[in-house]
């Protein structure tokens, strides 16, 4: 047996929210280079033309598309656009969300809009991209929602609103893995653990010095990087993950 051809990625197109930075950019990055097809999304145009425009120089084709994965009408457009240039899709990787920008507190010192906006992005938006994905995903497909160790938590004094949208991000992975599997779509999460993404450079007010300490404190003497994440994604996405399903794979360094 060829174990290593089963993460091959050969003849799939896979969609990626969130792609033009960070995880998503690395993901969408490592399901090319298993050998996919990849359609770039996000809400910022420069980005995801820059990701495009590298995955077509590694000899893939790409295709990016401006969208608000909080806007239902944004990923049927999505969907469509990737229908129209590849005629189908087999992975669809949620990746979008994060705090953007919203403050972390207590939860009495949450605003109703904050709570709206994080709930929205981490929670809502993978319904709403789940439902346009099973619309044209291939029979046999995968979808991949990226959760957080945080919604594994039991309690998160100070991120209760963002753990408590990435908890039931991954209880609705769990049930939509069930509601799909009569047409054998797969559907897991990755559950990164603490990362220097910019997202989370803006949210903990942390500097360089303060994320390199944190690293050293973790039992690997590190933090997650980008290319952990796409390795998840490429697994959990292959022929090599065709058994796995409503799975919430922790990648975080620690038991």
């Amino acid at each position: 047996m060829d174990v290593l051809s089963l993460f091959r990625l050969d003849g799939h197109v896979a969609v990626v929210t969130g792609g033009g930075t960070g995880i998503g950019r690395a993901i969408a990055h490592g399901l090319a280079s298993a050998g996919a097809d990849v359609v770039v999304a996000g809400r910022r145009a420069a980005p995801l033309e820059q990701v495009s425009a590298e995955i077509r120089q590694e000899g893939r084709q790409a295709l990016a598309v401006s969208a608000d994965v909080t806007v239902a009408d944004d990923l049927r457009r999505l969907g469509d656009a990737a229908m129209a240039t590849f005629g189908h899709v087999s992975i669809w990787v949620n990746n979008a969300g994060g705090l953007q920008g919203e403050p972390m507190g207590t939860l009495p010192a949450i605003t109703e809009d904050s709570w709206h906006n994080i709930v929205d992005r981490n929670f809502t938006s993978i319904w709403l991209a789940s439902v346009a994905a099973q619309e044209i995903l291939d029979d046999g497909g995968s979808i991949l929602n990226v959760s957080s160790v945080a919604g594994l938590s039991r309690g998160a004094p100070g991120h209760g609103v963002y753990s408590a949208a990435k908890a039931a991000a991954n209880h609705l992975t769990q049930t939509l893995a069930l509601e799909c599997a009569p047409r054998r779509i797969r559907v897991n999460a990755i559950a990164p653990g603490h990362t220097a993404t910019d997202d989370y450079y803006r949210a903990s007010g942390f500097d360089a010095a303060k994320f390199e300490r944190l690293g050293q404190k973790q039992p690997l003497g590190r933090l997650g990087r980008d290319e952990d994440y796409a390795a998840a994604a490429v697994y959990l996405s292959s022929e090599a993950a065709s058994w796995v399903t409503g799975h919430i794979l922790v990648v975080s360094g620690t038991p």
